[in-house]
């Protein structure tokens, strides 16, 4: 059972993922960015990692994908369908991607082979929290700092269009 949903979820968040990069409007890739995000969700759940499924939720679906609509939204970004002469590039890209999936899964093949993973239990959310406040206090302060750049950076921007004679 475990092994279909993940399989399910996996299949969901790699088809979404190639709409993100197929989609020809910027916010319909940022809509399915969410259902690729979610199905992530979906295959922390699937491995009973439930506290990373709601972290993955709450931090990325529910801050980063809101952040980057909000962005979008304060710098007026043309959300008009991208030019034809864009999507001529897609072939090109296809085979590349390819390729790439076919090195990435024979070197994965190649090192693994047929190793299995034995479940270990979860660990508690005091465990992560003391992991993520004491070791990791530093990158997820830069990370908050870098976030509230680019959302002061988006106002600056918005405010800067409005103004007659720039």
């Amino acid at each position: 059972m475990t092994t279909a949903l993940f399989s399910i979820a996996g299949a969901v968040a790699l088809l979404s993922a190639v709409m993100v990069v197929t989609s020809r409007r910027i916010v319909h890739a940022a809509l399915w960015l969410v259902v690729a995000l979610g199905a992530v969700a979906g295959c922390f759940g699937a491995l009973h990692a439930e506290f990373v499924a709601l972290v993955q939720i709450l931090v990325y679906v529910g801050a980063i994908v809101v952040l980057v609509l909000f962005a979008l939204m304060l710098t007026k970004a043309p959300t008009n369908p991208l030019p034809a002469s864009t999507t001529g590039r897609s072939p090109f890209a296809a085979v590349v991607a390819g390729v790439l999936a076919l090195v990435l899964g024979t070197g994965v093949v190649l090192a693994f082979g047929n190793e299995k993973i034995d479940p270990v239990p979860a660990g508690d959310a005091e465990a992560v929290g003391n992991a993520v406040f004491r070791i990791w206090v530093l990158p997820f302060e830069v990370l908050s700092v870098l976030l509230l750049a680019a959302l002061i950076g988006a106002i600056v921007l918005s405010q800067r269009s409005g103004k007659k004679g720039d």
